[in-house]
């Protein structure tokens, strides 16, 4: 019987990108708990956005919009990079749930300031998910993930400050 022939877009390809399986998995696995607290932040920006009221809502609610929009943007480049390390993004509710560090929105939609103070925590605890993977990145030599974490860190702790001024009292 002759032998069957597949295509080479059908075969398996080792990836040997000079970072281990095992490091590649450890940075995958920290990643998809990078990208589950994003959604989650991502999430309930966008709840605060349609819920926003009061007296700062104009001013709220545009922000909230663009806080929303860098946050879904960030979920691809973060799922991507998943899978460019050969694994699988998550990408369910009950996948996030299991991963995120931060809590759902509340189901009640609280005062602005309550959603500002919200989102200055959200903030603040996806930085914190992507500097614990720091460690790792830098010892597998990492550029890429090392250069996305950078970003994110930048993204987020701008954001948290931005959104903490708010919260001075005068």
């Amino acid at each position: 019987m002759p032998k069957k022939s597949v295509s080479p877009t059908a075969q398996s390809h080792a990836i040997n990108i000079g970072i281990s399986a095992e490091d590649r998995q450890a940075i995958a696995e920290g990643l998809s708990r990078l990208l589950a607290d994003n959604y989650t932040l991502y999430l309930t920006t966008h709840n605060f956005h349609w819920n926003v009221t009061g007296p700062m809502f104009n001013s709220l609610h545009q922000m909230f919009m663009e806080q929303y929009t860098e946050l879904w943007n960030a979920a691809d480049l973060i799922a991507e990079r998943i899978r460019a390390l050969g694994h699988v993004a998550p990408g369910s509710y009950a996948q996030y749930g299991a991963l995120a560090s931060l809590d759902d929105a509340p189901s009640t939609p609280p005062a602005a300031m309550e959603m500002v103070r919200i989102l200055v925590n959200g903030h603040e605890a996806v930085a914190r998910t992507a500097r614990a993977m720091l460690p790792i990145v830098d010892e597998a030599s990492d550029e890429p993930t090392a250069d996305l974490l950078t970003q994110r860190l930048s993204v987020h702790e701008q954001t948290a400050w931005m959104l903490r001024s708010l919260l001075v009292e005068q």
